[in-house]
Formats: C-alpha cells, sequence, structure tokens
C-alpha cells in the first residue's frame, strides 16, 4: 500500500533537480505523497514519447532520484503506437535512454497499433449496428472525451508491463503532463492511485501503484529551457515541420496548424492517406466537423477526392435520419430501457434503412416488428444480467 501522507508539488528548476514546496490548496488532491515511497526504494517507471515534456520529466525525474539517494529500479517505458507515431518517436526515446544510462522498455498492443485499432473499431461497430446493439452508427475514431487511444494503447499495456516486471512492489510510474497543456489538466493531481498497477499471481502480495506527475507546474518556456540547459536537442518535428505538440502524426487533440504542418512530412504521407481512406468508408470525419482529407488534398489522388466529396454528402444524410431519433430511445447505461411504440419503432427502421444506404452497409431489423422484437431480446438480456 502507498503512504498516505500530504503530498508536495514540483516547483522550480534548480540545477536539473525538480525542488518541491508544500501544497498550499489541497481541494481536488489525493493525499498521498511520492517521497516516502522514493525513499523506500520504489521502482519508478518514466513514460517517455519522444517529445519535449516527457523528455524534460525523465532528465528531471532521474536527478531528482539522484539527489535523494533513491536506490530502486528506474526504467523509461515507451508505449509504440505504430504507423501513427513520428519515425523519430522511438530513436528519441531510446537517445534519452542512453544519456540517462537507463533501460528503455518498450511495448506494443499484440494486435496492432492505432491505425489498427481505429479500423478495427470500425468493423465491430458495424456489425453492431448491423444486429442492432447500438441505436446509432458509431464513429471509429477516438474522441477528446473518449480516449482509448491512451487508455488501451498507452496506460493499460504499460501498467501490464510493470506489474510484470516489479510484482508484489508499489510501483511509481511518472509522465510528463503539465497543467498548462490545457483546461483539463489544469485539474490533474499530482499524485494519484492507479489501477491499473494492481495485479499479480494469485495468492501473492499484490502490486499496486501511483501515478505521478513531477512536472506538473512547469510551463512550456520552464520545458524548453531545461532541455537548453541539458544540452538536448528537440524532436525534428518541432524545429523542422513546426509542431506544438508530438503525439501521433494526426492526433485527434491536435489543432488545425499541427494537423496541417504534419501533413507536410513526407513521412506521414502513408498514414495520411489510409486515415482518409477511413473517413470515405466510415462517413466520418477524423475530427467533428474537421475532415483530415481537407488537409492535404493535394496528397490525394482524383478518386479519393471524389470519395471524400461523396462521403460528406452521405454523412449528412445518415447524419439527417439520426436526428429524427427522440431523446428518450438514444443509448444510456443499460440501454435499451425503453421500449418503442410501433409508431416509434416504425420511425427506427425507416433510420437504419437510411443509414445502411448512406453509408453503404448491410443490417438486420428493418422492419417495425423486428425493431419491436430486437428491443424485447436486448431488454430481457438486460434484466437477466442485473438478476444475475
Amino acid at each position: 500500500m502507498t503512504a498516505l501522507i500530504r503530498v508536495n508539488r514540483p516547483g522550480r528548476v534548480d540545477r536539473g533537480v525538480v525542488t518541491h514546496q508544500p501544497l498550499d490548496d489541497q481541494r481536488g488532491y489525493e493525499d498521498l505523497d511520492v517521497e516516502p515511497l522514493l525513499r523506500g526504494s520504489a521502482p519508478v517507471a518514466i513514460g517517455v514519447s519522444g517529445g519535449k515534456d516527457s523528455c524534460a520529466c525523465a532528465l528531471a525525474t532521474v536527478a531528482h532520484l539522484d539527489a535523494i539517494g533513491h536506490t530502486g529500479p528506474r526504467v523509461l517505458i515507451h508505449s509504440d503506437l505504430g504507423r501513427v507515431e513520428w519515425r523519430e518517436a522511438l530513436p528519441m526515446c531510446e537517445r534519452l535512454a542512453e544519456t540517462l544510462g537507463t533501460e528503455l522498455i518498450v511495448v506494443r498492443r499484440p494486435a496492432g497499433g492505432l491505425m489498427e485499432r481505429w479500423t478495427a473499431r470500425w468493423e465491430s461497430n458495424v456489425a453492431r449496428y448491423a444486429d442492432h446493439e447500438c441505436v446509432k452508427l458509431i464513429l471509429p475514431w477516438s474522441t477528446p472525451s473518449m480516449r482509448f487511444c491512451t487508455s488501451e494503447l498507452k496506460t493499460a499495456i504499460i501498467c501490464r508491463e510493470l506489474v510484470r516486471r516489479f510484482p508484489s512492489q508499489t510501483i511509481i510510474s511518472a509522465s510528463g503532463i503539465r497543467r498548462d497543456e490545457s483546461s483539463k489538466r489544469k485539474l490533474a493531481p499530482i499524485v494519484k492511485r492507479q489501477s491499473k498497477l494492481t495485479g499479480g499471481a494469485r495468492g501473492a502480495v499484490k502490486s499496486s501503484g501511483v501515478d505521478w506527475h513531477p512536472i506538473i507546474e512547469w510551463s512550456t518556456a520552464d520545458v524548453l529551457a531545461y532541455l537548453e540547459h541539458r544540452g538536448v536537442a528537440l524532436a525534428e518535428a518541432y524545429t523542422r515541420y513546426g509542431m506544438t505538440r508530438f503525439s501521433c502524426v494526426f492526433c485527434i487533440m491536435s489543432a488545425l496548424a499541427d494537423l496541417i504542418a504534419s501533413a507536410t512530412c513526407p513521412d506521414n504521407h502513408e498514414i495520411y492517406r489510409e486515415m482518409a481512406g477511413l473517413e470515405v468508408a466510415s462517413t466520418f470525419a477524423f475530427q467533428g466537423a474537421t475532415w483530415l482529407a481537407d488537409i492535404a488534398p493535394q496528397l490525394l489522388d482524383l478518386e479519393v477526392l471524389d470519395a471524400i466529396a461523396g462521403a460528406k454528402a452521405r454523412a449528412q444524410l445518415r447524419e439527417a435520419a439520426e436526428a429524427r431519433i427522440p431523446d428518450h430511445l438514444l443509448y444510456e447505461e443499460g440501454w435499451p430501457r425503453v421500449m418503442p411504440t410501433l409508431a416509434e419503432a416504425t420511425m427506427l427502421a425507416e433510420v437504419r434503412v437510411a443509414v445502411a444506404l448512406a453509408v453503404g452497409i448491410e443490417v438486420r431489423y428493418t422492419e417495425p416488428h423486428a425493431i419491436l422484437e430486437r428491443f424485447a431480446e436486448l431488454m430481457a438480456a438486460n434484466a437477466a444480467r442485473s438478476a444475475a
């Protein structure tokens, strides 16, 4: 178990060491302190991507561990997302590990990278819609409110490997998130429990762990100044292509300027075309109303450009059809909770036919009575699960 002691927060950068100040306002923070764990030789794993924040975090954290006499294991860990990553991501992490004299662990999703996950998700969503397991067709992409790209392909895989590497220990998983990156991260705690670091063999003492954000109070200027002080060059994505973030080459969180900048890198053209192809197949734009295919149309052939125009028109047909569905029939936890009327079932059947035609997929349950029977099946299955 982790110690329940007052948490500290990182203050300024001082000679390469993260210094600490007491936290004045504890609202919204877990009452945890990472220092006793560090002094107790807990293993520390620092997540790295090759970006400026993770590089600064790794350098400053290792300097801090040296300063306090930490004797536990230290590793860098990188989750490789496959073809959606910058080509220089892994080499940057390897050079950082060499600079620090620290082992670099590289983990990957066994079923493939993020592009493969998006593609498989689309196929699964089409199958679910065809079988009337959802009331609206679901997009293939991750979104800012549904970041399975991070939770599944980074957090879960990293934590699984750390539990395997450090059984029966309290693991500290450090990362370089900062409060000035976004409004959501502005509320992030310095230390929090990480449930995915809990695990181990049956009958053995289980591992546990915390997420630690040691540079959470640093500004972008702090990060850049620190890297310059340590003589660490920024990735080419920043210096040559003008990116402000170093994540996926085309990220669901990226600003328009970053999407455009990424498309100027020849290494990213192949995955760009593949992602535009998934926009065509699904009729879902990559970022809400922003179509990735519009970012660099000069990279697409005429056939694809025509297909994109058609996909946009088909998207409007899909959206118009699904807009007919009343709120009480839309998905919520435990869906479906309400049996539609015959008139509503008629409307749902019409919607399903319109969506299927717009997207170019085959679906079942396209008659009102079939819709009612399917709702009855689904509601009975929900009741059985609740009873169990």
